[in-house]
């Protein structure tokens, strides 16, 4: 289990959610302008709930979702 000062360390960027838990949140810029966004969502004890990955074209536009926690669901274009 990760705790939440690991979590802030490796991400940098959270956001508080109902209940205590948090969505933190770390992005990546690749060589020609895409960006992967990482998020983690965790309950109140920083167990995880979802983590995903977001990956977006050179103009910002959500292109594509990789959902990898609890169940890997592939990529997914949108």
């Amino acid at each position: 289990m990760t705790t939440r000062a690991q979590n802030e360390r490796r991400f940098g960027g959270w956001v508080d959610l109902a209940g205590g838990g948090r969505r933190y949140a770390f992005e990546v810029v690749g060589h020609r302008g895409w960006k992967a966004r990482y998020l983690k969502e965790v309950d109140e004890k920083e167990n995880i709930v979802r983590f995903w990955q977001e990956i977006y074209d050179e103009r910002g536009t959500l292109v594509e979702i990789h959902e990898k926690y609890p169940i890997d669901k592939g990529h997914r274009q949108l």
